[in-house]
């Protein structure tokens, strides 16, 4: 029972990060290797609020929430000069710089890391089930304005801007404005994932946020579906639970990821719940064959 609360605990903190870099990357179509970064910063910033100033949890949630979405806010500046291949490696190089920080200044622990993080008391509960519920329910929060965002206006700017970013400018859309809206959503739901994987890990190490994080990452996104609600949540559960059903094969895990991005690319570009995706169209000719057989009943 604690194996599969634990198991449900980090496919929630995951499905959360895959729909953060969704918001970034499906929405706004800015391709980031530096997710991973936000998360670690969301992690560190509660731990150390935890450890070293004795705040309770949800001072050091909130704390990381919008610390990251902060950062999220510097750190997306270089997208308003660079694009594409060159936005890639700058958000990569991003990532290298934070590790490498967590990992050289002993404010943060250097490479022993935090240890030793409090696991929080819901109703004076410290309990993996009440902890378990918050995670989803922070799912929901993550699920909500995803679609939130989908349906208004800022949603269709960020879509103006995915698709030409010269025609969103000549319409009226600011694109540098969107696409910090874009960083600051994104880092701000990593950074509270972070600090749910913190608590209930209870200790962090830099290797923890490494590059090859921001991979698993862009993973669940591209294999579910980018640009969708439904295809970062599928991409995280079946990509958090196949290495534990495939234990035998933990070592090779980073190799089958990148075995499946390459596959989806090839094959299926749109993800298995993309919009215009193989799986996704089968599923509404099937729909459609029902409701007209109703009608014809």
């Amino acid at each position: 029972m604690d194996y599969l609360i634990s198991l449900a605990v980090f496919a929630g903190i995951w499905v959360v990060l895959a729909l953060s870099l969704n918001i970034l990357m499906g929405y706004a179509g800015q391709v980031s290797l530096g997710q991973a970064a936000f998360f670690g910063i969301g992690a560190y910033t509660s731990g150390i609020l935890a450890l070293k100033f004795n705040q309770p949890f949800a001072v050091g949630f909130l704390a990381a929430i919008v610390l990251t979405g902060l950062v999220g806010a510097f750190l997306g500046l270089p997208s308003l000069r660079v694009r594409h291949d060159f936005l890639v490696l700058a958000t990569m190089g991003v990532n290298f710089v934070v590790v490498a920080i967590f990992k050289y200044v002993d404010f943060f622990g250097g490479a022993l890391g935090l240890i030793d993080i409090p696991t929080p008391r819901f109703f004076g509960i410290q309990s993996e089930i009440p902890y378990l519920i918050f995670v989803w329910l922070y799912v929901a929060v993550a699920i909500f304005i995803s679609w939130y965002i989908s349906k208004t206006w800022t949603g269709l700017a960020l879509n103006a801007v995915r698709i030409n970013e010269e025609a969103a400018a000549a319409v009226g859309v600011s694109v540098p404005r969107f696409k910090i809206y874009a960083f600051i959503i994104s880092a701000a739901l990593a950074g509270g994932a972070g600090s749910l994987y913190a608590h209930y890990l209870k200790s962090l190490f830099p290797d923890n946020f490494h590059f090859i994080e921001s991979i698993v990452i862009l993973s669940m996104v591209v294999v579910g579906g980018v640009g969708t609600l439904r295809g970062p949540i599928l991409g995280a559960i079946v990509l958090r639970a196949l290495p534990e059903l495939l234990r035998d094969l933990h070592d090779y895990r980073f190799a089958m990821y990148g075995g499946l991005i390459v596959l989806m690319m090839l094959f299926q570009p749109m993800g298995l719940l993309g919009d215009e995706s193989t799986l996704m169209r089968a599923i509404r000719r099937a729909f459609k064959r029902e409701v007209t057989n109703e009608r014809a009943a």
